[in-house]
């Protein structure tokens, strides 16, 4: 359906990848860490996505960037209790350094996207003009 057309972007596309991994790495921590760390990465990983999906469904070009900014704001979110993940020894340095590679990738494409609807020479902030 054309509703969903965010399911077609690559932005999106990358960020369900990085959700993917994220849940299968917590599955794997202690379990005292069951409504601690792997619970906050989990809503962090799925406000990426999610945000993405809201963005894409606003008509403005002001709001479609909003979305994607607290997007961005939740993959950076995920990356800082991955490094938490990391230094606990819940994951190894490997498998933080591979999903630090998707993480990055997907931020790129996430910042890309955001950038396409700004204007050029437009600040983006509300009230410019006062």
């Amino acid at each position: 359906m054309a509703f969903f057309g965010y399911r077609n972007l690559v932005a999106y596309i990358k960020a369900c990848e990085v959700r993917s991994k994220v849940y299968q790495l917590v599955k794997d921590f202690p379990k005292e860490e069951q409504f601690a760390l792997s619970n906050q990465l989990r809503r962090a990983v799925v406000s990426v996505t999610s945000n993405i999906a809201e963005g894409m469904s606003r008509f403005s070009n002001k709001d479609k960037v909003h979305f994607l900014e607290m997007s961005f704001g939740s993959l950076m979110e995920v990356m800082s209790q991955l490094e938490i993940a990391e230094e606990e020894n819940y994951i190894s340095k490997a498998e933080f350094q591979n999903t630090e590679t998707l993480v990055s990738e997907a931020a790129r494409l996430i910042s890309g996207l955001q950038k396409s609807f700004v204007k050029p020479n437009n600040d983006n902030t509300e009230d410019s003009k006062s």
